[in-house]
């Protein structure tokens, strides 16, 4: 029991494999409580599902209660008859179970505490009375129709043996959770959501789904799925790019780099039974994790009879695709990434969607003895305009432009990306109204005096960073301007 506890279990992990065996047993509401009081803290994991008799918790608490050749249902999201005890061995020297069943309301608990299995020298599964579970959430147990209790006691692992005064330990505690809930939240996405959903709670509040697809934002471009293998052990594999973090907002965008950032991420999202098994990885085919790539993320749903050839591990958080589908996942990814880049390239342009049908770019990419740079495009009507004004220097107007290109901080810009500062501000994103209002203003003169009619300039304005999220302003602004002119 002691060595099993060495199986590489993460906090969340843990709590995963737990909530697992709630979903399979079909629950609809699972309330996962952490309590702190320094080294009697404890967590506790109460479902609706439909619980157990007596001899069913006998056997779920049995050491590898099952084998993983057998046949299992398809909504059974369990194969090694290891998580309940594993998972919470690996963070808890104590685990109790009670349960109760809708025709049988009698509640049977069960514990194995490792420090009575080294005192006796016996493989003693308790029979522990129903007092000796935390009282409060006992009491919760008794009032669902059917369901389940877990309890995790001398959580070692997590908190150790401090006082419940300890500031610092008390601190590390409450972080462990947010990542609790953050993993949760990304791993049953597709469970909390739709028609039969799974409510999750953490600590009396509700977790929200992380969809890593974004797929109710309509800039995500969703390719075409494709199916591989036989319709019993295949493998769906459906692609998505997600948008540029233009057209998100700034909260949307934050909230899409997921736990581990947006860089982190990209790759290939293996599922089981839509449970998540690997977030973001690019399965060993030989690409690597760039910034420019960040935008790809490639939804694989397998059966849960490909465990054994995706070689899943006890844990769930490992997968490695069999040679059979290696070159068809290359070809794919290769796709998608390439899809990634060019979406990813949106930054610096601001894209017009006139009734000519013209992008126009502040910046223009440029390659040169296969070195690459950034100039400001001098046909811009904006730029255009203040080089033709009535400048006492125009050439100095020249230089400053040169200077601007010249030192436009590249490497930087990727180092930030890459080290996942995923804040970073957009275009007037720190503007107050009124710069806001004189940037319109100058764009109408400059878009006018350029050709385009009344029309046009507001179709484009539309269409132009920031001034676009700030639309509202336009119209009003464009006909303060033009009142200015018809007065003087």
């Amino acid at each position: 029991m002691e060595s099993l506890r060495a199986t590489g279990y993460s906090l969340p992990d843990a709590v995963c494999d737990l909530i697992d065996n709630s979903i399979t047993a079909g629950a609809r509401n699972i309330w996962l409580n952490f309590h702190w009081a320094g080294a009697d803290s404890w967590a506790s994991f109460l479902d609706d599902g439909s619980g157990m008799t007596e001899p069913e918790l006998i056997d779920a608490m049995r050491i590898g209660s099952r084998s993983p050749r057998e046949s299992r249902d398809l909504s059974d999201l369990g194969r090694y008859g290891l998580g309940l005890k594993t998972a919470s061995i690996s963070q808890a020297r104590s685990l109790t179970v009670a349960t109760h069943t809708a025709e049988e309301r009698e509640i049977h608990t069960r514990r194995w505490d490792l420090d009575h299995l080294a005192s006796s020298g016996e493989w003693q599964l308790l029979n522990v009375p129903v007092e000796s579970v935390t009282e409060e959430e006992f009491d919760r147990l008794t009032e669902l129709e059917h369901g389940t209790l877990v309890v995790w006691a001398k959580l070692d692992r997590l908190v150790g043996d401090v006082g419940n005064d300890n500031t610092k330990a008390r601190r590390q505690f409450h972080d462990a959770l947010r990542g609790v809930e953050e993993h949760v939240a990304m791993v049953f996405h597709r469970f909390m959501v739709g028609r039969y959903s799974v409510s999750i709670h953490i600590n009396e509040q509700p977790i929200r789904p992380w969809d890593p697809f974004l797929a109710d934002e309509d800039a995500t471009q969703r390719l075409s799925s494709e199916t591989l293998g036989s319709s019993d052990s295949g493998i769906t594999i459906t692609p998505f790019v997600l948008p540029h973090h233009s057209r998100l907002s700034g909260e949307r965008h934050r909230a899409a780099a997921g736990p581990a950032g947006w860089n982190a991420q990209q790759g290939f999202y293996v599922y089981r039974n839509r449970r998540l098994l690997l977030p973001g990885d690019w399965l060993g085919l030989g690409f690597m994790k760039e910034e420019h790539y960040k935008l790809a993320r490639i939804q694989i749903d397998l059966s849960n009879s490909s465990d054994h050839e995706w070689e899943i591990d006890v844990r769930k958080s490992r997968a490695r695709p069999p040679l059979l589908y290696r070159d068809d996942l290359r070809r794919i990814a290769k796709v998608v990434r390439k899809r990634a880049v060019t979406v990813y390239r949106h930054r610096g342009k601001t894209i017009a969607r006139s009734v000519r049908n013209s992008p126009v770019f502040v910046w223009n990419r440029q390659v040169k003895r296969s070195r690459v740079s950034y100039v400001i495009n001098r046909e811009h009507p904006f730029v255009r305009d203040a080089l033709e004004a009535d400048f006492t220097d125009s050439r100095r107007l020249q230089q400053i432009l040169r200077l601007v290109e010249e030192y436009v901080p590249v490497q930087q810009i990727w180092v930030d990306m890459a080290e996942g500062d995923e804040s970073q501000s957009q275009p007037f994103d720190s503007a107050q109204e009124r710069e806001i209002i004189g940037m319109i203003r100058a764009f109408y003169s400059a878009f006018i005096n350029a050709g385009l009619s009344h029309e046009e300039v507001l179709e484009r304005l539309g269409a132009t960073e920031a001034i676009g999220e700030r639309f509202e302003l336009v119209e009003p602004t464009v006909d303060a301007l033009l009142k200015e002119r018809v007065d003087e």
